[in-house]
């Protein structure tokens, strides 16, 4: 008996955006970005910064073109909701690891205010052996299964707020924007170091990625219900994460030049500025003026792409 034909998956197409997602819990970043590329179709994709799979919140991906410039948001400040239990620690800071402590809370809300204010401004964070970060090419997080303790240095981050919203109990409510490179259950950590009784991370909700929020996000679920001719339709144009850059209009020459590798000549900027550059409305790329009033090249589309 002959065999049915197999159904073949169409071609991935090359798409160039970025989607604004707003990432439910349970899942992973890059399981995120795998189903919306399946939605899409898309070749070529990726993530601006990891969130872990029991937080939910802005998540922006980036498709063909756009990854050339998703860097642009893994150095950007960020924003948090989220709620921090006290007088539980776990192994991992956060509500996935197993408890290795309970202790009893008699903490003030002005014992609270007093350990919050000590965790703003400059400070210095112990990454946390359950994160992502290599030592030698291995991820923490490997080490810290086999029970395998890795001296990690501390690292300078800014928290611009660490704010108590909402107390009910032992479970506070907090509000926390700070720079890249922060982790929030290491603050919930250090909290419940500095009150006495412990705490842990029990969710965690990212609102804002430097100027972009959850307003226009859309959810994994709602993405897959429209049609598959208006999904790309949710897609931001590939310049979208550079709208803080200012804008620099070229001419005939000064894009040919560019688009052929050269430095464009009599440009107006001052020395080290990075400006979005534009043939028109057709968006280029990225780049920086460098002596003489010339434009080198940083980022650039690839040649042909719209």
């Amino acid at each position: 008996m002959a065999k049915p034909p197999q159904r073949r998956n169409p071609p991935r197409r090359a798409v160039n955006g970025v989607l604004f997602l707003d990432k439910p819990v349970g899942i992973s970043s890059n399981n995120a970005l795998q189903k919306a590329r399946w939605l899409l179709n898309a070749a070529k994709g990726g993530h601006t910064g990891t969130l872990d799979p029991m937080a939910s919140g802005l998540l922006p991906l980036t498709f063909g073109e756009a990854t050339k410039f998703s860097q642009t948001l893994l150095d950007a400040d960020k924003a948090y909701d989220a709620t921090v239990l006290l007088g539980v620690t776990t192994t991992t800071a956060d509500a996935e690891g197993e408890v290795l402590a309970r202790s009893a809370v008699e903490v003030t809300d002005a014992a609270v205010e007093t350990a919050l204010a000590s965790l703003r401004g400059d400070i210095e964070q112990v990454p946390p052996m359950y994160s992502a970060l290599k030592h030698h090419g291995k991820a923490l997080y490997e080490y810290a299964r086999a029970g395998v303790e890795i001296p990690r240095e501390p690292r300078a981050v800014t928290i611009h707020r660490f704010d108590c919203i909402g107390r009910a109990g032992d479970s506070l409510q907090v509000r926390v924007e700070c720079s890249k490179g922060t982790y929030v259950r290491t603050l919930a950590f250090d909290l419940g170091a500095l009150l006495g009784c412990g705490a842990h991370l029990t969710a965690l909700r990212r609102t804002r990625i430097g100027p972009f929020g959850l307003d226009g996000a859309i959810a994994l679920a709602d993405l897959e219900a429209l049609p598959a001719e208006a999904r790309d339709a949710r897609l931001a144009p590939v310049d979208a994460l550079l709208a803080h850059l200012p804008r620099l209009q070229l001419d005939a020459a000064q894009t040919r030049s560019l688009t052929h590798g050269q430095p464009a000549r009599e440009v107006d900027g001052e020395p080290g500025t990075m400006f979005r550059i534009y043939d028109g409305e057709r968006f280029l790329g990225v780049g920086t003026i460098g002596d003489g009033r010339t434009l080198l090249p940083t980022r650039l589309m690839a040649t042909g792409n719209p």
